[in-house]
């Protein structure tokens, strides 16, 4: 689906909300699962650098909020992906967003070129790019983390 079909659609499911659950199938959910994918990924960016100022994609933005609407709570533990398996780790967690790094293997992190350190939390829909150092930190649904940076709770 091209960015246009997205905010598209992602607008149709904002105006109705209010009927947005854990149940609904459909346009809606792909549209939303598309963009979420898209802005781990890099490929979309909630807010972009535009001349002197910054852009908002309100669409992306209400595509992280439906995403609320769609997911239920779950328990989850630091290494996995909203599964409630018996996994060490920090947590649990009761949230509707999984752990982005919960199913990588070695590879995984090796093809994505960054690094995290125990206690790096990342959500699914949060893009790290390469060469990026991941301290003791969070980063949020939504977020770009450019190249080089290091993301650190003291910082």
């Amino acid at each position: 689906m091209s960015n246009a079909a997205l905010e598209a659609a992602i607008e149709a499911a904002w105006e109705i909300r209010d009927q947005i659950t854990p149940a609904t199938r459909g346009e809606a959910r792909e549209a939303v699962e598309s963009t979420l994918e898209a802005l781990d990924k890099g490929a979309l960016r909630v807010a972009e650098k535009q001349g002197a100022g910054w852009h908002v994609n309100q669409w992306a933005k209400k595509a992280v909020l439906l995403g609320f609407r769609l997911n239920d709570n779950v328990i989850m533990r630091a290494g996995e992906r909203g599964m409630n398996s018996p996994a060490p780790g920090v947590g649990p967690f009761f949230d509707k967003v999984p752990n982005k790094f919960g199913d990588w293997t070695t590879t995984d992190y090796q093809n994505a070129g960054f690094r995290s350190v125990p206690g790096a939390i990342v959500r699914h829909g949060a893009h790290i790019a390469k060469s990026v150092v991941l301290m003791p930190s969070f980063v949020n649904i939504g977020a770009y983390v450019g190249e080089g940076t290091m993301v650190d709770t003291w910082a």
